[in-house]
C-alpha cells in the first residue's frame, strides 16, 4: 500500500518551526548550474522529492551531484553533455522544462518531453518558447520539444505575453549567455525568481531591475562556480500560519524575510489572523479573532490571487481551510489555474461549508467544525490543506497519496511532530 498519514486532530500545536528553503527556487537554481564553468555550493535546498528528481536529471545529463550537509549540495555541470532529457525524469516534475534554456544557451539545442508535474489545469509552455524564440532558438513542437539555435543566442527587446514565472526563469538562463543586452518586461518577480536572478549575478552575470517585472541582462559574460543560501519558502510559510490558526496553536516561524510576505499576511488579515514579525521571526499568537472582515458597507470580502506582489496561488489552498475556521462569509476568487479549487469536495466531506461557485469561485462560510475522514492528496497544496484540516478536524483522518505533499513539504510529519501534531506516517 502506499505511503499515507494518519493523523489524530482537534487540539492546539505549539513551539518553534525552521521554514525550508524556497522550493520553486531551489529547482530554477539548480538548472541554472549547467551555465557555470565551476563547481556550485547551494545552500538551504529542501531535501524533497522534486529536488532529488532535479539532481537526477542533471546527473543523467553528465553532472555530479552530492550533499555535503544536511541541506547543502554541490553540483558540478561542467561534465553535461547534450543528450534528450530523460522522459521518465521529466514526467515526475514540471520543473523539468527549466533545463531548456541552460542547455539551449550552452549546447545551442535541447531535446525535451513535456514536463509532468501537478494537475491543476492547463499550465501553457507557450511564454518559454516565445521568449526564446526571441532570442534566437527555433522551435518544433512534436512528442517533444526540440529547440535549436544555429546561430547562437542574441540578446532582444522581450514583452512576456504573460508573467510566467517558470517562463522568466528561462528567458534569464538563457539571457545571461546570449550576445548582448536583452531587456525582459511583463516579467514575474516573485522572490523565487529574484533568488534566480541573484545566483546568476553571483556566478558573473550583470542583472540589473532584479525585484521588479522589468529585467536588463548584459549576456554573454563569463559565468563561473559560486556558492549561495536561498531564502526561506514564503509558501511554506503561509502554510505555517494556516496552521496556528485553524488548531488555535501559537507557532514561531523563524527565519522569514519579511519583504515576501506582505500580500499573504494582508490576506489573513483579512480572515481576522495577525502575525507579528519582529526582524526576521514571526509568531502566531493563539486566540486569535478568526473573524472574516467585511468589506465596507458590509457586502461579502472577496480574496484573490495574482502574479506578484499580489496574493500567491500557492498560498489559497491553505487560506480556504483556514476561512472555514473563521466566523463569516468569504468569496475566493483562484484566477491562476483551472483545477486548483476541485479540492474542496474533500473539504466539504469533513463538514466545511463551501458553494464552489465554478472552476475559479467559491464562497466559504465559517466557522464550521470539520470532522475526521478518509481523503487524498491530489497536489501539492492541496495535500497540504487537507493535513491542515486533517489537524484541525475533530477524530482520526487519513491522508493518503501523501506523496504529492512530500515533493513539496520537507519530513512535514516529523516537523509536525514536533509542535505537538499527532501524526504518523503509515508505509504499508
Amino acid at each position: 500500500m502506499p505511503p499515507r498519514f494518519l493523523v489524530r486532530g482537534g487540539h492546539p500545536l505549539r513551539g518553534s518551526i525552521r521554514p525550508a528553503g524556497n522550493k520553486n527556487a531551489a529547482l530554477p537554481i539548480l538548472a541554472s548550474t549547467v551555465l557555470a564553468d565551476g563547481p556550485m555550493e547551494l545552500d538551504n535546498i529542501p531535501r524533497i522529492r522534486d529536488v532529488e528528481t532535479m539532481l537526477a536529471l542533471l546527473v543523467d545529463l553528465g553532472a555530479s551531484a552530492e550533499w555535503i550537509g544536511t541541506n547543502l549540495v554541490r553540483v558540478d555541470a561542467r561534465g553535461v553533455r547534450p543528450k534528450p532529457l530523460d522522459p521518465k525524469l521529466c514526467a515526475r516534475i514540471r520543473a523539468s522544462i527549466l533545463l531548456a534554456g541552460p542547455l539551449l544557451a550552452r549546447f545551442g539545442m535541447v531535446s525535451l518531453p513535456p514536463p509532468g508535474g501537478d494537475v491543476i489545469g492547463r499550465r501553457r509552455v507557450d511564454t518559454h518558447f516565445l521568449a526564446l524564440e526571441q532570442l534566437g532558438a527555433s522551435v518544433t513542437v512534436g512528442d517533444r520539444y526540440e529547440l535549436e539555435a544555429k546561430k547562437g543566442l542574441v540578446g532582444a527587446d522581450i514583452f512576456l505575453d504573460e508573467p510566467s514565472v517558470t517562463g522568466t526563469e528561462n528567458a534569464l538562463m538563457a539571457a545571461v549567455a546570449a550576445k548582448g543586452r536583452t531587456v525582459l518586461r511583463n516579467a514575474a518577480c516573485e522572490p523565487h525568481v529574484q533568488d534566480l536572478a541573484r545566483v546568476l549575478v553571483a556566478m558573473g552575470a550583470q542583472i540589473d531591475g532584479i525585484g521588479s517585472n522589468i529585467y536588463t541582462i548584459e549576456g554573454g559574460r563569463p559565468l563561473g562556480g559560486a556558492a549561495y543560501t536561498i531564502g526561506p519558502d514564503h509558501i511554506e510559510i503561509g502554510s505555517f500560519i494556516g496552521l496556528a490558526a485553524v488548531t488555535n496553536g501559537e507557532i514561531t516561524i523563524d527565519p522569514v524575510r519579511a519583504e515576501d510576505l506582505r500580500s499573504t499576511l494582508l490576506g489573513f488579515e483579512r480572515l481576522g489572523i495577525r502575525p507579528r514579525v519582529d526582524g526576521h521571526r514571526l509568531t502566531v499568537d493563539a486566540g486569535q479573532e478568526r473573524r472574516i472582515r467585511p468589506d465596507l458597507g458590509g457586502h461579502v470580502p472577496k480574496l484573490e490571487d495574482g502574479p506578484w506582489p499580489a496574493f500567491p496561488a500557492d498560498v489559497m489552498s491553505t487560506t480556504i481551510v483556514s476561512a472555514t475556521q473563521c466566523s463569516g462569509m468569504l468569496l475566493v476568487f483562484e484566477k491562476m489555474f483551472e483545477s486548483r479549487l476541485f479540492f474542496v469536495d474533500k473539504l466539504i466531506g469533513m463538514g466545511a461549508r463551501i458553494v464552489l461557485c465554478d472552476p475559479h469561485r467559491a464562497v466559504i462560510s465559517g466557522r464550521s467544525p470539520l470532522k475526521g475522514g478518509t481523503v487524498e492528496s491530489p497536489d501539492i497544496r492541496a495535500g497540504m490543506a487537507m493535513l491542515l484540516a486533517a489537524l484541525a478536524a475533530e477524530g482520526e483522518s487519513t491522508i493518503h497519496n501523501v506523496g504529492q505533499i512530500e515533493r513539496g513539504y520537507e519530513r512535514i510529519d516529523e516537523r509536525l511532530r514536533a509542535l505537538g501534531a499527532d501524526i504518523e506516517r503509515a508505509d504499508g
